[in-house]
């Protein structure tokens, strides 16, 4: 397990067999954030619109119930303006 050091500016190098494993190239991008005595490193998506794309399959498509609450609404409005 290779152990590395934080430079002054707390800078560390991620060890090339660990790069190259994770195909970590110049420029990625990480979100870091602090778990109690750890620090979790989470790559991020070089294209975050496409990654998502069919992200909400599973469920299903949200625009029908959508349009329906938006419907309702509208019925809602319109009675409330008319009384």
């Amino acid at each position: 397990m290779p152990i590395v050091t934080a430079s002054k500016k707390g800078q560390i190098v991620i060890p090339k067999d660990i790069r190259k494993k994770l195909h970590i190239a110049p420029g990625k991008r990480f979100l870091i954030r602090a778990e109690r005595d750890h620090v979790i490193l989470t790559p991020l998506p070089d294209d975050p619109v496409d990654s998502f794309c069919g992200f909400f399959q599973a469920e299903g498509s949200l625009t029908k119930p959508l349009l329906e609450e938006r419907k309702k609404d509208k019925t809602y409005e319109e009675k409330k303006s008319a009384g």
